[in-house]
């Protein structure tokens, strides 16, 4: 037995897990055990490091034992560069050695946080999954990954031999590719709105391309508003620059749509979702991920039943004459809202048994 730590780190707040793990007959090849989690507003600390030592203070109240770590990992956030990274919504510098030291641990790594995504889904179980297409899964083939939210994060799974290994990638900064005359018209307002030469598919496929699609459909294709959403709107967009918003406009028209109780939402998370659903099929076509296609992000799971209507998987596997690839992907959305904390904790085990 061994013990790690575990963080997911972000602008808002961060997650911290301690964790017992042991080599186990899995398919990541350790079997981990929760000993404790809590969860911390990130501005109430002027670094990570007082927040660890608050934690494993906690912990060791709660548990009843100190905690003896060999390894942590922190997944973060914003761009990992030589393991350290300068949170982009956070007034944190983060290095590895220098935490390593201040924490007394004798392995710290930083990780992106959709990379640790990668790793948590290699640990989900079946209550963790929403299987959207059901196809034979290819052990040694790729594993894809996708999640809209804040943002629009893509990546995949190698693996080689008895190991995974995750890459993320910057493949939601690819150009959005329009595939109908209201897509195209989607493109060239939101081009002309931005005074921006390109769209990326995040401009779409995210919680601003749900109210980037609602504003378009408002303003370009003459849809009345309900008074409730367009007041979450214009409060949203009276607050733009602020790094703190009083609404949340996407969840708020993707609630709508789902009640649908207002049809300007409904039509806006249909072109979303068909958008995401077309993107996934890129990156798959670009992978072939037999092993699966993981739709992570918080988007898909708490809009279970849009996204399981239909308009998501047409999408995805209408690729012409290669269609018929996409459908033997296995893909699953993910319910687990920690994965990525998961993720930090099984790459943090992994880590512990390499060095050990």
């Amino acid at each position: 037995m061994s013990q790690q730590l575990a963080g997911d780190i972000g602008g808002t707040k961060t997650i911290l897990r301690w964790v017992e793990s042991q080599l186990a007959d899995t398919v990541t090849g350790v079997e981990i055990t929760t000993l404790h989690t809590a969860q911390y507003v990130s501005r109430e600390f002027t670094d990570l490091v007082p927040m660890v030592a608050q934690f494993l203070a906690t912990a060791t109240e709660a548990v009843g034992r100190t905690p003896a770590l060999d390894a942590a990992c922190f997944a973060i956030a914003g761009p990992v560069v030589n393991n350290t990274s300068n949170l982009t919504n956070l007034s944190w510098y983060l290095d590895s050695d220098r935490l390593a030291q201040a924490l007394n641990i004798p392995q710290v790594d930083l990780i992106n946080d959709f990379a640790a995504i990668g790793y948590g889904v290699l640990g989900l179980g079946d209550d963790d999954l929403h299987t959207l297409q059901a196809a034979h899964s290819q052990a040694d083939a790729p594993l894809a990954i996708i999640g809209a939210g804040t943002g629009l994060g893509q990546g995949f799974v190698l693996r080689q031999g008895s190991h995974y290994h995750v890459f993320p990638s910057e493949g939601g900064h690819a150009d959005f590719a329009p595939r109908s005359e209201i897509e195209f018209q989607l493109l060239s307002y939101l081009l002309d709105k931005h005074s921006i030469t390109r769209v990326s598919a995040e401009r779409v496929v995210s919680g601003q391309g749900i109210v980037s699609v609602y504003e378009f459909l408002r303003d370009r294709q003459k849809m009345a508003e309900s008074p409730e959403i367009a007041q979450i709107v214009t409060t949203w967009e009276r607050e733009a620059g602020l790094k703190e918003k009083s609404v949340d406009p996407a969840a708020a028209i993707s609630q709508a749509a789902i009640a649908h109780r207002d049809s300007l939402s409904v039509r806006t998370m249909e072109l979303f979702i068909s958008a995401y659903g077309a993107e996934a099929g890129n990156l798959a076509l670009k992978l072939l991920p037999y092993g699966g296609l993981y739709i992570a992000g918080g988007i898909a799971a708490k809009n279970l039943d849009l996204m399981t209507s239909g308009t998501f998987l047409s999408a995805f596997i209408h690729k012409g004459r290669v269609s018929g690839l996409l459908e033997q992907v296995p893909i699953h959305i993910v319910l687990d809202p920690q994965v990525g904390l998961a993720g930090a904790a099984q790459y943090a085990a992994q880590l512990s048994q390499a060095t050990s």
